[in-house]
């Protein structure tokens, strides 16, 4: 056991990186298991971080684009705070060192995304915006004496005396190793989402509800755990994780046609391919279930410009074997961005004291049912300047020694396929598209996965997975980016977030499990 007045931060992505920037000089040690900049959902975003940057565009305008996208979910007074302090987050970064795209007066390039009603996705390189961010934040924490890095290293338990968080278990992220407990003033949970829960998504491979899980166990609110963001244009070529065509393609007039040459998208919203994006999935899904497989177009609004705009987009493609110039992208929706997480409040803090959370780990209230394109790196923007803020606060220390861990030996690896059998479960039942049977299939399977599992990773997971679906076979309505055939239309009754503890979700899948059980 070690003890630190160190902050302890889990994760090592914009909201992590941040959060260690904001609150130094007070010591923190960073929790990432890969190198900085290689795991992090951040560093793979190729949109851009959405705020009002033109004169003709407002903050109010874009919290109410972002309440529009929720469908009847977001606190209004969150989207409010948030959308005000955008640009204010903007100028930090570059001032830190980040290469927003400029026009020839000086200007932020400004993209249009869906659900936009204007152009207001700052983006770096056209669809570079993760990436860049994150190599430039790097650097400045790599350069800070305040901030220790531990790299390799996964936090898989959280430690708690009563209703009180007082540290992290950790152990080897890259090879089995038996467990160490710190003990520390204050734990930042920002480390990623779901999407690796399911078969088919663009997250990097660690990222699969490990954190929220994590804090699930520990006795944590989960808030809106059934509002999983599919992106409907993930590439189709069999990778995984998929590569993702950047929705700023659409915003520049990529066109969605299917197999026999028609464009979907006009008969299905107003907005067509800038749709909000459980709309454009669903539509995407609706294709190739009917044998309509679907592609993205890019050819005659890009043409060969897109290698040169957005080079993310077209490095991929052209590794499989496609040339986006002359040919269009197969597409189909993948798992992207969980709206759910670990509930907190205004000031970042979760239902355990002296735990916090920023990113996508956290449900703040901002996305509702439906996150708003490019709003997911400016809540985390936010969100760590207000943890950081908040935690400092309660702390003395101004300085402290850097942690030296040595892993004992022992501990072992997840059940790969085990792991493949829940993220099939998670697709076939809680995907696109759900229903009552689908879900309660996967309750079933995920009691199975569940039944004398040790691994406590896996643990992790299967505790989200089951939050997940317990949470969406609750909501008896279609709402967002959770859509159930059997209830197809909203029901204004239920437009309000969902809360939900481990232990009530492990109830109601044991309940279902057993209901299916012969006398």
């Amino acid at each position: 056991m070690h003890r630190t007045d160190r902050v302890v931060i889990v994760g090592a992505g914009l909201g992590a990186l941040y959060a260690a920037l904001r609150l130094a000089p007070q010591p923190v040690v960073l929790i990432s298991p890969e190198k900085l900049g290689e795991g992090a959902s951040s560093a793979w975003a190729q949109g851009g971080v959405a705020a009002a940057m033109n004169a003709s565009d407002s903050p109010e305008a874009h919290a109410r684009d972002t309440e529009i996208a929720g469908a009847g979910t977001v606190l209004p007074e969150i989207a409010n705070m948030v959308t005000a302090e955008a640009a204010r987050h903007i100028l930090q970064l570059t001032d830190i060192g980040a290469p927003f795209d400029r026009d020839a007066q000086g200007g932020y390039v400004m993209s249009r995304e869906a659900a936009h009603s204007a152009a207001r996705v700052v983006r770096v390189k056209g669809d570079q915006a993760g990436r860049e961010i994150m190599q430039s934040l790097i650097a400045k924490v790599r350069a800070t004496p305040s901030i220790q890095v531990l790299e390799g290293v996964m936090a898989v338990d959280l430690l708690t005396t009563g209703k009180r968080v007082t540290g992290v278990r950790l152990t080897r992220a890259d090879q089995p190793s038996g467990s160490l407990a710190i003990h520390a003033p204050a734990i930042l949970l920002a480390g990623g989402g779901s999407g690796g829960l399911y078969a088919v998504t663009t997250n990097p491979a660690r990222i699969r509800g490990q954190v929220i899980g994590m804090a699930a166990r520990a006795g944590a609110v989960i808030a809106d755990a059934e509002f999983v963001q599919f992106h409907p244009t993930a590439i189709a070529v069999g990778l995984d994780p998929a590569p993702l065509a950047t929705e700023a393609l659409r915003g520049e007039g990529a066109i969605l046609v299917n197999s026999l040459g028609q464009r979907f998208m006009l008969g299905e919203h107003p907005d067509a391919e800038l749709a909000p994006r459980d709309i454009v999935a669903r539509a995407v899904y609706r294709e190739y279930q009917a044998g309509r497989v679907p592609v993205l177009d890019t050819r005659q609004v890009l043409g060969a410009e897109i290698h040169a705009r957005f080079p993310a987009v077209a490095q991929a493609c052209m590794a499989a074997g496609i040339d986006p110039a002359v040919q269009p992208i197969p597409v189909a929706p993948a798992a992207h961005y969980h709206m759910g997480g670990i509930a907190v409040d205004a000031q970042g803090r979760s239902s355990l004291d002296g735990l916090w959370v920023c990113g996508e780990a956290s449900s703040t209230g901002l996305h509702g049912a439906n996150r708003l394109a490019s709003n997911g790196l400016l809540e985390a923007l936010v969100y760590g300047r207000i943890c950081a803020d908040d935690i400092v606060e309660g702390l003395s220390a101004r300085s402290a020694p850097e942690l030296v861990l040595e892993f004992p030996q022992g501990g072992s690896q997840p059940d790969m396929a085990k792991i493949a059998r829940l993220r099939q479960a998670m697709t076939d039942g809680v995907g696109v598209v759900r229903n009552c049977e689908g879900l309660e299939a996967t309750i079933r399977t995920l009691r199975m996965l569940s039944q004398g599992e040790e691994n406590t990773a896996l643990r992790n997971m299967l505790a989200t997975a089951t939050l997940i679906a317990c949470a969406a076979h609750g909501r008896r309505e279609s709402r967002g980016g959770h859509f159930r055939a059997d209830y197809p239309q909203p029901d204004p009754a239920q437009a309000n977030r969902s809360l939900m503890t481990l232990a009530q979700a492990e109830a109601l899948r044991d309940a279902i499990t057993l209901a299916q059980q012969p006398a």
